[in-house]
């Protein structure tokens, strides 16, 4: 993965407020759950503050800061049980990354090569 130059603090500071915004929207009315990722995500800021500005190291740490705040946003979806049955509610939100069974079927049948640029 390529990295691009990051203002460090500033870029810390965005990638933390995104993180807790995405915990909020993925977590909705799941107070444990918020509380427990935003305790996650204070706890490895707080680890990786000694880091050295502009390190490569911190650009990894951001840049995994943001990939974590697109999944939990895009891709968690939480389930309630239905009155002790085998079903369950999902709580699709408006960010939640949606598909279709196309896109899965073309997944499994095409198959890139090492270049990347086309089928096997």
């Amino acid at each position: 993965m390529t990295l691009v130059s990051f203002r460090s603090v500033p870029e810390a500071i965005r990638a933390y407020r995104n993180l807790l915004r995405s915990t909020r929207i993925a977590f909705q009315g799941d107070n444990r759950m918020i509380m427990g990722a935003r305790a996650e995500a204070r706890n490895k800021f707080r680890e990786n503050a000694k880091l050295k500005e502009f390190s490569k190291e911190a650009e990894e740490e951001i840049a995994l800061a943001q990939a974590v705040a697109t999944i939990l946003k895009q891709n968690v979806v939480q389930g309630k049980a239905k009155d002790g049955s085998n079903h369950y509610e999902l709580r699709i939100h408006e960010h939640t990354e949606r598909g279709d069974n196309e896109t899965v079927k073309l997944a499994g049948k095409r198959r890139s090569n090492l270049s990347g640029t086309g089928p096997t």
